[in-house]
């Protein structure tokens, strides 16, 4: 049944039950190309609160636009539930989970008891559910990323901050600080290239073996500017800049990192010596303008740390 007034940060909902999501999805187990994924079925019949609408999204594959949006607008996130990649063969991505509105009904009172479904339905949702594209990529939200969006056109997307303040994304304020960010940032590549630039031609690996929970310390710009190339990676991987204000602080590590699916292809990738640092995500206003709500975790190469 489709919702009355949309969603907004704040509400609490309800994950319909598996029969009544199955009712919803097409033969692929989709919405608008957004798939409803094995790892969700387990929230089926929870409580949460919308933690933000899905306005706009990165995408982190190879496409013209970093910047797209749902043309529904009928996409949300809740309290920070993230893909486990159980049914994707162990990927380690944790991706927020886009929820669409047609799997969620709002309620108007307190948080109560889960009502989870029956077994059976489970069982024949997840059995309509598909996990691979072909032979060797994986089916999930991330590999269907730019399915499920669309681009937006420079003009879209400083509209789509203003629907980010209106639907309670976040302030004037703070949108107002994310747009300078970003001004800032590509003012700074136009006068002086990219800001974190090496001059490796093939740029080294290391590795620690760090495991969760370790404290880590994040090397010093120059030290981080030895391991990289004159785009700013290191083996593929970019620096970006928020990255760079964490130099020289500590932090605990939140899990080793070894294999993800690429956004937009479905490819499984392995991803040696890195690992997720607690509380760090991407900080995406500094290269997206305005901004988004997918929280991606940053990507740390063990060469960029040292034990603390």
């Amino acid at each position: 049944m489709k919702q009355t007034a949309k969603l907004r940060p704040g509400d609490l909902v309800e994950v319909k039950s598996p029969g009544e999501i199955l009712l919803t999805l097409d033969a692929d187990g989709t919405v608008g190309h957004l798939p409803f994924m094995p790892e969700m079925i387990q929230f089926c019949g929870g409580q949460f609160r919308v933690s933000k609408r899905a306005i706009k999204t990165c995408s982190s594959s190879k496409s013209t636009s970093t910047m797209r949006a749902f043309p529904a607008d009928d996409v949300v996130l809740l309290d920070n539930l993230r893909c486990s990649g159980a049914a994707h063969d162990g990927c380690q991505k944790a991706c927020m989970i886009f929820w669409r509105e047609s799997w969620l009904r709002r309620i108007e009172h307190r948080a109560g008891e889960s009502t989870q479904g029956t077994p059976d339905s489970s069982a024949e949702l997840r059995a309509h559910l598909k996990t691979t594209a072909g032979t060797s990529n994986y089916f999930c939200q991330a590999s269907e990323i730019l399915r499920a969006t669309t681009h937006l056109s420079q003009w879209q997307r400083l509209q789509k901050c203003f629907a980010d303040v209106r639907a309670g994304n976040c302030g004037t304020m703070q949108m107002l600080q994310r747009i300078i960010v970003w001004l800032f940032w590509r003012a700074r590549r136009a006068i002086l290239g990219q800001h974190a630039r090496g001059n490796q031609k093939s740029t080294p690996a290391g590795g620690l073996n760090l495991r969760p929970g370790e404290l880590v310390e994040v090397k010093s710009m120059d030290n981080i500017l030895e391991t990289l190339n004159e785009s700013g990676r290191n083996r593929g991987l970019s620096f970006t800049p928020d990255m760079r204000l964490l130099c020289g602080r500590q932090n605990r590590v939140q899990k080793r990192l070894e294999k993800i699916i690429v956004d937009g292809t479905g490819e499984m990738r392995e991803v040696p010596n890195t690992v997720y640092l607690e509380g760090a995500h991407c900080g995406c206003a500094h290269v997206a303008f305005g901004g988004c709500t997918r929280q991606e975790f940053s990507y740390w190469r063990e060469i960029w740390l040292r034990r603390a």
